[in-house]
């Protein structure tokens, strides 16, 4: 003879369950940062080099992987527009960061009051290698090998 007691904690452990079986079904996948590692790389429409070229983007520019389809890989990038890139001309060994706003100040150390960088320009999309990340500061590099420091809300990092 089943107690009621019984019966309640069956429908707790099933109600368990369901809810367990629905997360597992509908969790999205999980997106995974990229960086572009060669000189340069067309960003396409679609899957493939018969689909249009949309953007051409260089060396350390970060990405979001969304999805895969064969070689091809979708992408998000800062802006959260989406583009699809070939899968080797691309890296996950290590972290890139991008400029988000339209103009900002490299610096020769973490802080306002290091001396402003000559050379590389701090402008909005200018792609970079994290290098370190100390504080709020990030020391990047350039696809020349020049460094610098950027303060980190300044930047996209992925």
């Amino acid at each position: 003879m089943n107690s009621p007691r019984f019966h309640f904690q069956a429908r707790i452990v099933l109600l368990s369950l369901l809810i367990s079986f629905v997360f597992c079904i509908f969790e999205a996948p999980t997106a995974e940062a990229l960086c572009i590692n060669e000189r340069r790389a067309n960003l396409r429409q679609g899957p493939g080099l018969h689909y249009e070229k949309l953007w051409e983007v260089y060396r350390f520019m970060p990405f979001q992987q969304l999805g895969k389809k064969g070689e091809w890989l979708r992408v998000q990038d800062l802006d959260g527009d989406i583009y699809w890139v070939h899968k080797k001309l691309t890296t996950k060994s290590f972290k890139c960061a991008v400029i988000k706003k339209k103009e900002v100040n490299l610096r020769t150390g973490p802080g306002t009051h290091y001396k402003k960088v000559k050379g590389i320009p701090g402008e909005k999309y200018f792609s970079m290698k994290v290098l370190k990340i100390k504080d709020n500061w990030v020391q990047v590099m350039d696809a020349w090998g020049d460094k610098a420091w950027v303060y980190r809300p300044l930047v996209w990092i992925k």
